[in-house]
């Protein structure tokens, strides 16, 4: 049974499974937890619990729903030594993340052109399922971008350096290793840098409505009428495949380990192994993969701003990881000690001070971004020290899917969704219709009953709302 901790979280006690070795922890409100409890997420956070290895707890966010192995929303920490690391940890989408641009207009001096700007960045940046970028690079060059991540693109001219310094690990997971990335995986990625992909992939314009903390929303670079430009994009085929090839080396490495898990989603080999060893390097290739792709789109939005608004300055305010496993120091019983922090759907979410951040934001603490579902708002909150004693540092990634693809799909018609957005005022472009009916915005939960969780948890304070002008989809 779950034990109500307080307002915001509900504890699952190791006597809920056998062979649960950590409590299980699911942060969530009376009415999120009710969602939470209509499919398997309570039992995958307490499957991740019977992981070898693990410390702290099995984190499960108010967005939570069921994944494959983990939850989406889920957050687990592996001793280095004697844990263990999980492709269902970080998900197919590795990398999958979100990026903020501050645009140098109000939202009066856009209104009038939004159409316009939306079919000129509907031009320049290609989506939907297996489409091909606009920019062709050679195998070796592929490979360069595996290794170098964002700071590729910046240093080939697409970007700054300023631009690096706003991105989570700067752009470049350092321990990457192309050599470990399959060629069917680097075969389907080649083609896909700059492309936003399908599902729930998207490029909003949108506005900052409200600021509830404005000297940290001024240090982030935003303010109220402002324009602003969301990214939700990761690292395509290539990504899937690097997934798709461990999870199979994981299953046999699982025999050879003396391994067994409860759910055979859950395969897994020690971090210290030569197969752990080369999924996380392989991971981070593809991890870099999508730093890059994100870069590139970025480039591309800059100048179509210019084409249709005479000025493509627009900065980053920041750019999260959201299917990630990254080594990290954490306070464990009274010690520092570096651990390997899995999240599946769930967003780094730094302190102030905390020295991963770059000078300029480690006075007020790492932006975490909140997207919503199409035709909903979106949040900047700012990382919290609560969130580093709790959650290894971590938020919620989103509103968190409440239907599936298939049910959205049979509950309405693409000229139903679009009727009601045009109702709302926003504008859609997708490149299927079907892609737009299954993310429709009550496919998915509350993401300002989401947020108020975290808020209100203290793992993440609210900075700022936004609200979206025009919708791009795959």
């Amino acid at each position: 049974m779950l034990k109500k901790v307080d307002q915001y979280r509900y504890l699952i006690p190791t006597s809920y499974k056998q062979g649960m070795r950590i409590e299980g922890l699911i942060y969530a409100d009376d009415d999120l937890i009710q969602q939470i409890d209509k499919d398997q997420t309570k039992e995958q956070v307490a499957n991740v619990a019977t992981l070898p290895g693990l410390v702290g707890r099995s984190l499960a966010m108010p967005d939570a729903h069921q994944g494959y192995g983990f939850c989406i929303g889920g957050v687990a920490a592996a001793d280095l030594d004697e844990g263990v690391v999980s492709a269902g940890g970080v998900g197919f989408d590795i990398n999958c993340g979100v990026r903020l641009l501050a645009a140098p207009f109000e939202l009066k001096e856009v209104r009038e052109k939004l159409k316009q700007l939306l079919d000129q960045l509907f031009r320049d940046i290609p989506c939907g399922t297996g489409k091909k970028g606009l920019l062709d690079i050679t195998k070796t060059e592929l490979d360069d971008v595996l290794r170098d991540g964002a700071q590729w693109a910046v240093h080939r001219g697409y970007g700054t350096e300023t631009d690096i310094a706003r991105i989570e690990e700067y752009g470049k997971i350092s321990n990457a290793d192309a050599s470990l990335v399959s060629s069917r995986a680097k075969d389907r990625g080649h083609h896909q840098l700059g492309t936003l992909g399908s599902g729930n992939h998207f490029l909003e314009i949108q506005t900052v409505t409200d600021v509830f903390e404005p000297e940290i929303a001024k240090q982030f670079g935003l303010h109220k009428d402002q324009i602003v430009v969301l990214i939700h994009s990761g690292s395509r085929g290539l990504g899937h495949q690097v997934c798709t090839d461990y999870l199979d080396i994981m299953q046999d490495g699982m025999k050879k380990y003396g391994i067994s898990v409860v759910d055979r989603q859950l395969a897994c080999v020690p971090i210290r192994s030569t197969e752990g060893q080369r999924y996380l390097k392989a991971m981070a290739a593809a991890a870099n993969f999508a730093f890059a792709n994100r870069q590139m789109m970025t480039h591309w939005i800059r100048e179509g701003f210019q084409r249709v608004l005479g000025n493509g300055k627009l900065t980053i305010v920041y750019d999260v990881c959201h299917n990630i496993a990254k080594t990290e120091e954490h306070e464990l019983d009274g010690s520092r000690k570096q651990v390997l922090v899995h999240r599946k759907g769930a967003t780094r979410a730094f302190p102030k001070g905390h020295v991963a951040l770059p000078e300029e934001l480690r006075g007020v603490g790492q932006p975490v971004l909140i997207p919503g579902s199409m035709g909903t708002c979106s949040y900047v909150l700012v990382g919290t020290a609560q969130a580093m004693k709790e959650t290894f540092g971590s938020s919620c990634h989103g509103a968190g899917r409440a239907k599936s693809r298939t049910q959205a799909k049979k509950e309405t018609t693409a000229d139903q969704l679009l009727q009601e957005m045009k109702e709302k005022g926003i504008i859609v472009r997708g490149e299927t219709r079907s892609g737009l009916t299954e993310e429709k915005p009550d496919a998915y939960k509350d993401v300002s009953r989401v947020v108020e969780v975290m808020h209100g948890a203290g793992l993440a304070q609210k900075v700022a709302r936004l609200v979206p002008l025009a919708v791009m989809k795959g």
